[in-house]
Protein backbone atom coordinates (compact mmCIF):
# COMPACT_ATOMS: atom_id res chain seq x y z
CA UNK A 1 0.00 0.00 0.00
CA UNK A 2 2.86 2.37 0.76
CA UNK A 3 4.18 1.91 -2.75
CA UNK A 4 0.87 2.91 -4.30
CA UNK A 5 0.59 5.95 -2.07
CA UNK A 6 4.17 6.98 -2.85
CA UNK A 7 3.54 6.67 -6.59
CA UNK A 8 0.48 8.92 -6.25
CA UNK A 9 2.39 11.57 -4.28
CA UNK A 10 3.10 13.94 -7.22
CA UNK A 11 -0.58 13.88 -8.19
CA UNK A 12 -1.75 14.59 -4.63
CA UNK A 13 0.73 17.47 -4.37
CA UNK A 14 -0.41 18.78 -7.76
CA UNK A 15 -4.08 18.75 -6.78
CA UNK A 16 -3.28 20.32 -3.39
CA UNK A 17 -1.29 23.04 -5.18
CA UNK A 18 -4.18 23.81 -7.52
CA UNK A 19 -6.69 24.15 -4.66
CA UNK A 20 -4.39 26.24 -2.44
CA UNK A 21 -3.37 28.47 -5.36
CA UNK A 22 -6.98 29.05 -6.37
CA UNK A 23 -8.08 29.91 -2.84
CA UNK A 24 -5.08 32.22 -2.34
CA UNK A 25 -5.74 34.01 -5.65
CA UNK A 26 -9.41 34.42 -4.70
CA UNK A 27 -8.37 36.31 -1.55
CA UNK A 28 -6.34 38.71 -3.68
CA UNK A 29 -9.10 39.14 -6.26
CA UNK A 30 -11.64 39.86 -3.53
CA UNK A 31 -9.47 42.58 -2.01
CA UNK A 32 -8.41 44.17 -5.30
CA UNK A 33 -11.61 43.92 -7.34
CA UNK A 34 -14.40 43.61 -4.76
CA UNK A 35 -15.53 40.23 -6.09
CA UNK A 36 -16.46 37.21 -3.96
CA UNK A 37 -17.59 39.41 -1.09
CA UNK A 38 -14.83 41.98 -1.45
CA UNK A 39 -12.24 43.06 1.09
CA UNK A 40 -13.06 41.66 4.53
CA UNK A 41 -16.48 40.60 3.25
CA UNK A 42 -17.67 44.20 2.89
CA UNK A 43 -17.95 44.16 -0.90
CA UNK A 44 -15.37 46.93 -1.15
CA UNK A 45 -11.81 47.07 -2.36
CA UNK A 46 -8.53 48.10 -0.80
CA UNK A 47 -7.22 51.48 -1.91
CA UNK A 48 -4.30 51.14 -4.32
CA UNK A 49 -0.90 51.47 -2.71
CA UNK A 50 -2.02 51.21 0.92
CA UNK A 51 0.40 49.37 3.19
CA UNK A 52 0.26 46.44 3.83
CA UNK A 53 -3.19 45.41 2.56
CA UNK A 54 -2.91 46.35 -1.10
CA UNK A 55 0.55 44.83 -1.48
CA UNK A 56 -0.60 41.65 0.26
CA UNK A 57 -3.56 41.45 -2.12
CA UNK A 58 -1.28 41.78 -5.16
CA UNK A 59 0.98 39.04 -3.78
CA UNK A 60 -2.10 36.89 -3.17
CA UNK A 61 -3.49 37.37 -6.67
CA UNK A 62 -0.22 37.02 -8.58
CA UNK A 63 1.37 34.44 -6.29
CA UNK A 64 -1.82 32.41 -6.05
CA UNK A 65 -2.21 32.42 -9.84
CA UNK A 66 1.38 31.29 -10.35
CA UNK A 67 1.02 28.54 -7.76
CA UNK A 68 -2.31 27.50 -9.31
CA UNK A 69 -0.65 27.15 -12.72
CA UNK A 70 2.47 25.57 -11.28
CA UNK A 71 4.65 28.22 -12.91
CA UNK A 72 7.62 29.41 -10.87
CA UNK A 73 6.00 27.57 -7.99
CA UNK A 74 8.91 27.56 -5.57
CA UNK A 75 9.69 31.27 -5.89
CA UNK A 76 6.03 32.35 -5.87
CA UNK A 77 5.29 30.13 -2.88
CA UNK A 78 8.32 31.49 -0.99
CA UNK A 79 7.13 35.08 -1.40
CA UNK A 80 3.52 34.13 -0.61
CA UNK A 81 4.58 32.23 2.51
CA UNK A 82 6.59 35.21 3.71
CA UNK A 83 3.70 37.58 3.16
CA UNK A 84 1.41 35.34 5.19
CA UNK A 85 4.00 35.07 7.97
CA UNK A 86 4.14 38.87 8.03
CA UNK A 87 0.33 39.03 8.10
CA UNK A 88 0.15 36.62 10.99
CA UNK A 89 2.84 38.17 13.17
CA UNK A 90 2.10 41.84 12.45
CA UNK A 91 -1.68 41.83 12.08
CA UNK A 92 -3.07 38.84 13.97
CA UNK A 93 -0.59 37.79 16.63
CA UNK A 94 -0.60 41.13 18.53
CA UNK A 95 -4.31 40.54 19.23
CA UNK A 96 -3.76 37.14 20.91
CA UNK A 97 -1.27 34.26 20.84
CA UNK A 98 -3.32 31.48 19.22
CA UNK A 99 -4.79 31.64 15.68
CA UNK A 100 -8.22 30.62 16.98
CA UNK A 101 -8.20 33.66 19.25
CA UNK A 102 -6.76 36.24 16.86
CA UNK A 103 -8.47 35.29 13.56
CA UNK A 104 -5.20 34.30 11.92
CA UNK A 105 -6.06 30.73 10.93
CA UNK A 106 -6.09 31.48 7.20
CA UNK A 107 -2.78 33.34 7.37
CA UNK A 108 -1.13 30.53 9.32
CA UNK A 109 -2.49 27.79 7.04
CA UNK A 110 -1.56 29.62 3.83
CA UNK A 111 1.90 30.35 5.24
CA UNK A 112 2.61 26.69 5.96
CA UNK A 113 0.94 25.37 2.78
CA UNK A 114 3.00 27.73 0.62
CA UNK A 115 6.16 26.83 2.53
CA UNK A 116 5.46 23.18 1.72
CA UNK A 117 5.48 24.03 -2.01
CA UNK A 118 8.90 25.66 -1.62
CA UNK A 119 10.24 22.21 -0.70
CA UNK A 120 8.03 19.92 -2.81
CA UNK A 121 7.76 21.95 -5.99
CA UNK A 122 4.69 21.91 -8.17
CA UNK A 123 3.95 18.19 -8.21
CA UNK A 124 2.02 16.87 -11.18
CA UNK A 125 -0.07 19.00 -13.54
CA UNK A 126 2.20 22.07 -13.21
CA UNK A 127 3.71 24.13 -15.98
CA UNK A 128 7.04 23.91 -14.13
CA UNK A 129 7.27 20.24 -15.12
CA UNK A 130 6.40 21.01 -18.72
CA UNK A 131 9.23 23.54 -19.05
CA UNK A 132 11.67 21.58 -16.86
CA UNK A 133 11.20 18.52 -19.10
CA UNK A 134 13.14 20.25 -21.84
CA UNK A 135 16.84 19.57 -21.38
CA UNK A 136 16.56 17.42 -18.24
CA UNK A 137 18.44 14.13 -18.23
CA UNK A 138 16.77 10.81 -17.42
CA UNK A 139 18.73 10.60 -14.14
CA UNK A 140 17.31 13.96 -13.03
CA UNK A 141 13.78 12.85 -13.94
CA UNK A 142 14.17 9.61 -11.94
CA UNK A 143 15.50 11.52 -8.92
CA UNK A 144 12.53 13.91 -9.10
CA UNK A 145 10.02 11.05 -9.09
CA UNK A 146 11.65 9.37 -6.10
CA UNK A 147 9.66 10.34 -2.99
CA UNK A 148 11.49 11.47 0.12
CA UNK A 149 10.83 9.08 2.97
CA UNK A 150 11.22 10.03 6.60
Amino acid sequence: MTGRLNSAQPYAIGLFRIVVGLLFACHGAASLFGVLGGASGTGGTIDAGTWPGWYAAVIQLVGGSLVLLGLGTRAAAFIASGSMAYAYFKVHQPEALWPMENGGEASAMFCWAMLLFVFTGSGAFGLDRLFAGRGVSEDDKAAERTPVAA
